[in-house]
Protein backbone atom coordinates (compact mmCIF):
# COMPACT_ATOMS: atom_id res chain seq x y z
CA UNK A 1 0.00 0.00 0.00
CA UNK A 2 1.13 3.47 -1.24
CA UNK A 3 0.12 6.58 0.77
CA UNK A 4 -0.05 9.91 -0.51
CA UNK A 5 -0.78 12.90 2.18
CA UNK A 6 -1.98 15.48 -0.13
CA UNK A 7 -2.85 19.21 0.40
CA UNK A 8 -1.52 22.60 0.49
CA UNK A 9 2.13 23.77 1.52
CA UNK A 10 1.47 23.69 5.33
CA UNK A 11 -0.78 21.24 5.81
CA UNK A 12 1.23 18.47 7.71
CA UNK A 13 1.96 16.34 4.92
CA UNK A 14 5.85 15.53 6.20
CA UNK A 15 4.91 15.75 9.74
CA UNK A 16 2.21 13.70 9.99
CA UNK A 17 4.00 11.22 7.31
CA UNK A 18 7.10 10.71 9.04
CA UNK A 19 5.06 9.97 12.35
CA UNK A 20 2.57 7.49 9.99
CA UNK A 21 6.08 6.03 8.78
CA UNK A 22 7.40 5.65 12.19
CA UNK A 23 4.11 3.79 13.89
CA UNK A 24 3.78 1.39 10.58
CA UNK A 25 7.26 0.64 9.38
CA UNK A 26 6.45 1.81 6.04
CA UNK A 27 9.49 4.00 3.81
CA UNK A 28 8.55 7.92 3.98
CA UNK A 29 9.45 10.45 1.22
CA UNK A 30 9.03 13.87 0.95
CA UNK A 31 8.44 14.99 -2.61
CA UNK A 32 9.89 17.88 -2.24
CA UNK A 33 13.09 16.41 -2.17
CA UNK A 34 12.88 15.57 -5.87
CA UNK A 35 12.10 18.71 -7.10
CA UNK A 36 14.42 20.39 -9.59
CA UNK A 37 16.56 23.00 -8.70
CA UNK A 38 14.87 25.08 -11.49
CA UNK A 39 11.19 24.73 -9.53
CA UNK A 40 13.22 25.11 -6.80
CA UNK A 41 14.05 28.28 -7.29
CA UNK A 42 11.07 29.32 -8.79
CA UNK A 43 9.23 28.86 -6.32
CA UNK A 44 11.85 30.71 -3.94
CA UNK A 45 11.17 33.69 -6.02
CA UNK A 46 7.52 33.43 -5.44
CA UNK A 47 6.58 32.09 -8.46
CA UNK A 48 3.97 29.07 -8.39
CA UNK A 49 4.92 26.00 -10.59
CA UNK A 50 3.09 25.44 -13.56
CA UNK A 51 2.06 21.82 -14.96
CA UNK A 52 4.73 21.72 -17.65
CA UNK A 53 7.27 22.52 -14.21
CA UNK A 54 5.15 19.58 -12.32
CA UNK A 55 5.32 17.22 -14.86
CA UNK A 56 8.88 15.29 -14.87
CA UNK A 57 8.71 16.07 -10.93
CA UNK A 58 5.43 14.19 -10.74
CA UNK A 59 7.00 11.22 -13.26
CA UNK A 60 9.63 10.93 -11.03
CA UNK A 61 7.32 10.51 -7.77
CA UNK A 62 5.65 8.09 -9.78
CA UNK A 63 8.99 5.62 -10.47
CA UNK A 64 9.68 6.36 -6.62
CA UNK A 65 6.28 5.13 -5.99
CA UNK A 66 6.25 2.07 -8.44
CA UNK A 67 9.68 1.29 -7.04
CA UNK A 68 7.75 0.54 -3.28
CA UNK A 69 4.86 -1.35 -4.95
CA UNK A 70 7.14 -3.91 -6.90
CA UNK A 71 9.33 -4.30 -3.95
CA UNK A 72 6.22 -5.55 -1.55
CA UNK A 73 7.31 -2.21 0.52
CA UNK A 74 4.48 0.24 2.00
CA UNK A 75 5.56 3.98 1.33
CA UNK A 76 4.05 7.18 2.27
CA UNK A 77 4.78 10.12 0.21
CA UNK A 78 4.23 13.68 1.14
CA UNK A 79 3.06 15.43 -2.05
CA UNK A 80 1.27 18.31 -2.93
CA UNK A 81 -1.22 16.64 -5.85
CA UNK A 82 -3.26 19.68 -6.13
CA UNK A 83 -4.99 18.51 -9.37
CA UNK A 84 -7.09 15.07 -10.21
CA UNK A 85 -4.16 14.75 -13.37
CA UNK A 86 -1.26 14.80 -11.01
CA UNK A 87 -2.78 12.21 -9.00
CA UNK A 88 -3.32 10.21 -11.68
CA UNK A 89 0.44 10.40 -12.50
CA UNK A 90 1.32 9.99 -9.39
CA UNK A 91 -0.54 6.12 -9.46
CA UNK A 92 -0.20 5.44 -12.98
CA UNK A 93 0.51 1.64 -13.10
CA UNK A 94 0.08 0.56 -9.47
CA UNK A 95 -2.95 -1.02 -9.29
CA UNK A 96 -6.28 0.22 -8.16
CA UNK A 97 -6.26 0.61 -4.73
CA UNK A 98 -3.31 0.05 -3.71
CA UNK A 99 -2.67 3.99 -3.86
CA UNK A 100 -4.81 5.82 -1.32
CA UNK A 101 -4.92 9.64 -1.40
CA UNK A 102 -5.32 11.31 2.31
CA UNK A 103 -6.03 14.87 1.66
CA UNK A 104 -4.84 17.05 4.51
CA UNK A 105 -7.08 20.05 4.99
CA UNK A 106 -7.76 22.91 7.09
CA UNK A 107 -8.35 26.64 6.97
CA UNK A 108 -6.49 29.20 5.23
CA UNK A 109 -6.11 30.88 8.67
CA UNK A 110 -4.68 27.82 10.12
CA UNK A 111 -2.22 27.25 7.29
CA UNK A 112 -0.55 30.53 7.20
CA UNK A 113 -0.10 30.78 10.91
CA UNK A 114 1.69 27.34 10.44
CA UNK A 115 3.79 28.93 7.34
CA UNK A 116 4.37 32.23 8.98
CA UNK A 117 5.85 29.57 11.92
CA UNK A 118 8.75 27.74 9.70
CA UNK A 119 11.07 28.13 7.17
CA UNK A 120 11.46 26.02 4.14
CA UNK A 121 14.34 25.92 1.93
CA UNK A 122 11.73 27.18 -1.34
CA UNK A 123 8.73 27.19 -0.44
CA UNK A 124 7.58 30.93 -0.47
CA UNK A 125 4.32 31.31 2.53
CA UNK A 126 3.40 34.09 -0.74
CA UNK A 127 2.10 30.96 -2.75
CA UNK A 128 -0.69 29.63 -0.86
CA UNK A 129 -2.83 31.69 -2.20
CA UNK A 130 -2.11 30.07 -5.57
CA UNK A 131 -2.11 27.12 -4.10
CA UNK A 132 -5.13 26.98 -2.24
CA UNK A 133 -6.85 27.87 -6.53
CA UNK A 134 -5.14 25.69 -8.01
CA UNK A 135 -6.09 22.23 -5.58
CA UNK A 136 -8.60 20.32 -6.99
CA UNK A 137 -10.75 18.77 -4.08
CA UNK A 138 -10.68 14.80 -4.57
CA UNK A 139 -13.94 12.49 -4.71
CA UNK A 140 -11.82 9.42 -3.69
CA UNK A 141 -9.60 10.79 -0.52
CA UNK A 142 -9.84 9.77 2.62
CA UNK A 143 -9.87 14.00 3.84
CA UNK A 144 -9.20 15.11 7.58
CA UNK A 145 -9.02 18.41 8.80
CA UNK A 146 -5.79 18.66 10.92
CA UNK A 147 -6.52 20.44 13.40
CA UNK A 148 -5.45 18.02 16.60
CA UNK A 149 -2.00 16.55 17.77
CA UNK A 150 -0.13 14.59 14.84
CA UNK A 151 -0.62 11.51 16.60
CA UNK A 152 -4.72 11.98 16.87
CA UNK A 153 -4.42 12.71 13.06
CA UNK A 154 -2.11 9.21 12.11
CA UNK A 155 -4.40 7.67 14.53
CA UNK A 156 -7.66 8.54 11.91
CA UNK A 157 -5.53 7.81 8.86
CA UNK A 158 -4.98 4.25 10.29
CA UNK A 159 -8.64 3.48 11.09
CA UNK A 160 -9.49 4.04 7.62
CA UNK A 161 -6.58 2.86 6.17
CA UNK A 162 -4.99 -0.80 7.02
CA UNK A 163 -1.65 0.65 6.08
CA UNK A 164 0.15 -0.39 10.11
CA UNK A 165 -0.33 -4.47 8.80
CA UNK A 166 1.00 -3.95 5.08
CA UNK A 167 4.13 -2.11 6.95
CA UNK A 168 5.07 -4.71 9.22
CA UNK A 169 4.32 -7.44 6.35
Amino acid sequence: MVVVLMGVSGSGKTTIGTLLAERTGAVFADADDYHPLANKQKMAAGHPLNDDDRQPWLVTLNKLMRGWYEAGRSGILACSALKEKYRATLADGIPEGMVRFVLLDGSKELISERLAARHHEFMNSSLLDSQLATLELPKDALRIVNDRSPEAIVNQILEHIPLERAGRQ
